[in-house]
């Protein structure tokens, strides 16, 4: 059950990581690290520039900015959809086909495109499916590992 465990803390992290940059301006991850800490958030360098890249989070001039909040992806969206998610295989080197509950591949499409992981091309959503294309089969292993990570399968 670890991994329900560092996905639950993950997501308290990049909870607390929106609500900081909301209320404060951060200028280096350092600082971002040590706010988490003081309000009881494991949190390394390394974990912070993840979480920063997977929210869309930019560096603007001396501070780091939250996405338009349109476009930003909250650890909720993959709560959300994930019990949509019945399954993903690989179909060739570089394309991916994840399979959805009917209805709900662009709800979950969504939360793919917002997650902004470079490993991913582009999406096409049907009903209940979604091809994710990638650049290489390396990629692709990178893709699987974050699908993994954020539906469990």
């Amino acid at each position: 059950m670890p991994v329900a465990t560092d996905l639950n803390a993950q997501t308290q992290r990049r909870d607390a990581i929106v609500r900081i940059l909301r209320q404060n301006a951060v200028a280096r991850q350092a600082e971002l690290v040590t706010l988490l800490h003081r309000e009881g958030h494991d949190a390394t360098q390394s974990s912070v520039s993840r979480d920063l890249r997977e929210l869309g989070v930019v560096k603007g001039g001396d501070r780091y900015l939250l996405p338009a909040a349109e476009d930003a992806l909250t650890p909720s969206h993959f709560e959300t959809v994930s019990s949509f998610v019945k399954g993903y295989r690989a179909a060739g080197p570089t394309l991916t086909v994840l399979r959805t509950s009917v209805g709900t591949a662009q709800s979950v499409a969504i939360a793919l495109d917002k997650a902004r992981w470079p490993e991913v091309i582009g999406t096409i959503a049907g009903d209940d499916t979604i091809f994710i294309a990638t650049e290489s089969a390396k990629a692709q292993r990178r893709l699987h590992d974050h699908l993994r990570t954020h539906f469990g399968r």
